[in-house]
């Protein structure tokens, strides 16, 4: 199926019992044994069922089949939100004294994650100078267990080379991980170019519509975990916290995957609850429409603010001056995000009084709905950062984020009219 088509169907087909035609809602925290034999087959992973929603769920379980099918992956896991995607990804195949090398172009709860949460933890991360393949090659170490990067930045709208990438990970003996937010599925599917594992924000442009936390992990099942058994034993050798399942013999190639699901969901509980996964599978199912309505939006609204004379700079890798236009070719088809920076004549205070000044469109920190939305990294996502970490995640004083939503085009662009104008 084309994925459009799999955005409707994947992953169900009518409930056995009632035939309904939407997913049911399954809200259970637990599933009735037959007997004592069959849960213990259950939680020795013997049989196959539901044992308890903080490990799986009917409902949650189309979700994760509907978003496998969208990005080509074997299997996935949702989780709460995506933060706790990337934190279960990355612990996954972690563990005391190793590193993990990543783009400097971040989110900023990534960021914070990275710089300040996992090192603590015993896992440095490695912030490479700038995005470019060459960059992360040279940080990669003996210790080095996974390379991470953002498909598009956010905020700093980059296109991360993922093909590339891909490549020297693999040289190295290490898993690509891509969270893959902005772009959707819908735009590219990085593990058609090499990555191994995919993360969301379901928050996003999946659900789409600001009501509705949730995050995914997509794992492709490429990854040869047997053959680099000694960067990555928790898959290869028993595991005492699971009666000595070995992941790769019990699972084979969906072994990332069970193991995220057994160890760290089980364990630690950021658990996606079954009316959220419902409300992102509604969503789910009008992504590709939007998306193309966002892309269409997008590109209007970068060239009317190219053309103002208020407008000192636009970052938008739409337009043939970008250097990230030759990747946006490749990946998405030159079909550039909808999420852009751009900065005001005046700086600071008149990026201020810009986003101040907007009426129509929403200022909040979120990306990806179906309204416009607009956030001065500086002041919030960012905040925490300092000035030079700022500039290196693509944020400068003056940056404003827009992600451009599924208004009419010229009811977008009138507000950026007036609010451009209050700066005067």
């Amino acid at each position: 199926m084309k994925r459009e088509t799999i955005a409707i169907h994947s992953g169900y087909d009518v409930d056995p019992t009632t035939k309904s035609a939407a997913v049911p809602i399954y809200q259970t925290v637990a599933y009735e044994f037959d007997s004592a034999d069959h849960g213990a087959a259950l939680f020795n992973l013997e049989t196959e069922g539901y044992r308890y929603s903080r490990i799986s769920n009917p409902t949650t379980a189309v979700l994760e089949r509907r978003v496998a099918a969208l990005e080509g992956g074997l299997e996935a896991l949702c989780v709460a939100s995506g933060q706790a995607a990337i934190n279960y990804a990355v612990l996954n195949v972690t563990e005391l004294g190793v590193n993990i090398v990543s783009v400097p172009q971040l989110y900023g709860t990534t960021h914070t994650l990275f710089a300040h949460v996992l090192p603590r933890q015993g896992v440095t991360v490695k912030l490479a100078e700038s995005d470019h393949p060459e960059a992360i090659e040279k940080l990669i170490d003996e210790k080095t267990r996974a390379v991470f990067c953002e498909s598009v930045g956010n905020p700093a709208g980059n296109i991360c080379d993922i093909e590339s990438l891909a490549r020297i990970a693999h040289a190295h003996g290490v898993p690509l991980i891509v969270d893959n937010t902005v772009a959707t599925p819908i735009l590219l599917r990085p593990i058609e170019y090499g990555a191994d594992v995919v993360v969301h924000s379901l928050t996003k442009f999946m659900g789409g519509h600001g009501t509705t936390l949730g995050g995914v992990i997509v794992d492709s099942g490429r990854f040869p975990w047997k053959q680099h058994a000694g960067k990555f034993p928790m898959f290869s050798q028993p595991d005492p916290s699971y009666h000595g399942l070995v992941y790769t013999e019990h699972f084979k190639e969906a072994a990332y995957i069970a193991r995220c699901r057994s160890v760290y969901q089980r364990t630690t509980g950021a658990v996606l609850a079954p009316l959220s996964a419902f409300l992102l599978l509604q969503g789910i199912e009008t992504v590709a429409l939007r998306v193309e309505r966002h892309v269409e939006n997008g590109r209007k609204v970068a060239e009317f603010l190219r053309d103002d004379p208020r407008v000192a700079w636009v970052n938008y890798a739409g337009f043939p001056d970008s250097p990230y236009h030759a990747l946006s070719q490749k990946y998405f088809d030159d079909r550039a995000c909808s999420l852009m920076t751009f900065g005001i004549k005046g700086g600071f205070e008149a990026a201020k009084n810009f986003y101040d000044a907007l009426k129509l469109i929403k200022r909040l920190v979120n990306l990806g709905d179906a309204k416009s939305l607009s956030c001065h990294p500086a002041s919030t996502t960012h905040r925490q950062m300092s000035a030079e970490e700022q500039i290196k995640a693509g944020v400068s004083p003056e940056t404003v984020r827009l992600s451009i939503g599924i208004e009419h085009i010229d009811d977008i662009i009138a507000d950026l009219d007036q609010a451009l104008e209050r700066c005067r």
